[in-house]
């Protein structure tokens, strides 16, 4: 799972982990932290279950001044799903009334590989709470978001080493009226990863969420096909930043979006961990940067062996 690092912030507050006994230190103010709340499956005599962390997190801070909250590691994640923290957190809506981001699964490669997390229906956390604002999950196995309707959601992300084309056609079909940033990792076949371009067509042709104004398509295996849709996609005339990272971009497909309508307008382009030659490189750089646009081409690649295009790989799978 390189690439992936526990939250460090959310909402633009720092990342606290809570624990039941805080050995005298003090704890900041509710609404001042973004709090994770997880447990280690192989020491339950200090952790306890998931369940009683959350309970005496309630009982501990004010929840009616918590803003962010993290649902970290909840057991062994590889055979227990998020249904139960997802349906803990959404049963204690009465208390947490001031919750306005919740991210699901912050595991990094130690606790579980991004594949192993077995997710489910993180809508349940939108229709408890209809005032949030952030819903970001980690693991697309077990990942489930069939369409609904939210009036606050304004940012959505999901990072996965294989997103089912099922969930990305229930996010696409859904009423976000007020979505402004979308982050999908759609990653690789063999974890799962089944979109297609045409299951990207209503959010590239820009019939969905007039408000979008940030777009992510990264660490997927079709980052040439997204990248050169890309080029005449009718949604990149609203995008103030666009992050295609974490793929298998080479030359071909930054060739076919520097060919396609002007990226002039963007503030940012993020194309990190790319297949590009040192040209392409340059041949990016010298007709966005002179407009202002910040491109990021750290992290080059260089194919396995010597398999060229087969040889590419994304940053995130397994």
């Amino acid at each position: 799972m390189s690439g992936v690092e526990h939250l460090h912030e959310l909402l633009g507050l720092p990342v606290v982990d809570f624990q039941q006994e805080a050995d005298g230190a003090a704890r900041p103010a509710a609404d001042a932290a973004a709090w994770r709340i997880s447990v280690d499956p192989y020491d339950s005599e200090r952790d306890g279950t998931w369940e009683e962390q959350f309970t005496a997190f309630l009982d501990t801070v004010d929840p009616s001044r918590v803003k962010a909250l993290i649902i970290g590691q909840w057991g062994e994640v590889y055979e227990e799903d998020s249904a139960c923290p997802i349906g803990l957190v959404a049963a204690a809506a009465g208390r947490l009334t001031s919750l306005e981001a919740v991210f699901v699964g912050d595991l990094v490669m130690e606790e579980a590989e991004i594949s192993w997390i077995e997710q489910s229906d993180v809508t349940a956390l939108l229709a408890a709470y209809p005032a949030l604002t952030y819903l970001g999950v980690r693991g697309g196995t077990g990942l489930a978001f069939p369409p609904t309707r939210h009036a606050s959601l304004r940012a959505l992300s999901m990072e996965t080493g294989g997103l089912p084309a099922e969930v990305v056609r229930g996010v696409l079909d859904s009423e976000l009226p007020a979505l402004e940033r979308l982050d999908l990792w759609l990653g690789v076949s063999s974890y799962g990863g089944d979109v297609t371009l045409p299951d990207l067509g209503p959010l590239l042709n820009g019939t969905r969420f007039p408000r979008l104004h940030h777009l992510g398509l990264r660490n997927s295996e079709l980052q040439n096909e997204i990248a050169a849709a890309i080029g005449s996609a009718p949604v990149v005339a609203r995008l103030r930043t666009l992050d295609l990272s974490f793929g298998t971009l080479g030359d071909e497909g930054a060739a076919a979006l520097l060919e396609g309508q002007p990226l002039t307008h963007l503030t940012a382009l993020d194309l990190r961990h790319h297949f590009l030659t040192e040209p392409m490189e340059r041949r990016i750089a010298e007709a966005l940067e002179p407009h202002g646009v910040r491109v990021d081409l750290s992290e080059r690649c260089t194919p396995w062996g010597d398999r060229g295009v087969e040889g590419r790989y994304t940053a995130v799978g397994e």
